[in-house]
């Protein structure tokens, strides 16, 4: 199977969406936010690895702890991929923090901010609001 192909991309989506359901409701450790999602997964065309990019909301910004609970929970996570999905390999998982929420939400305030300083200019210069 080639990393491209649509099995490859089938599986991918099959196991995001196992997992998505697997730590959204069987998961109990407090490490782990609630509001977690599983933004994308890649699986190996091997099956023998599966990257999970997940997203976190966190009161204290602690992802990192988010990531420890659900690399403890890996066994738990694999036996549910092996439950719901008949692969010829339950994959090893390996998560990584999706930081792309934040760096769009991080974008869009840079871009409220010099449109704010730019209307502040136009005012100055009694052009009035250009929107």
């Amino acid at each position: 199977m080639r990393k491209g192909s649509v099995k490859n991309t089938r599986i991918n989506s099959e196991v995001q969406k196992v997992l998505a359901e697997a730590i959204r409701s069987g998961l109990k450790d407090p490490r782990v936010p609630e509001f977690t999602s599983v933004t994308d997964v890649e699986v190996a065309p091997d099956l023998k690895t599966c990257k999970v990019w997940v997203s976190m909301l966190t009161d204290d910004g602690n992802v990192e702890a988010g990531l420890e609970g659900l690399k403890s929970a890996e066994g738990y996570l694999r036996r549910e991929l092996a439950h719901e999905l008949n692969l010829r390999n339950t994959p090893e998982l390996i998560f990584l923090p999706d930081n792309s929420i934040e760096y769009g939400n991080r974008m869009s305030q840079l871009i409220d901010e010099v449109s704010r300083a730019d209307n502040a200019a136009r005012a100055a210069r009694g052009e009035g609001d250009q929107e």
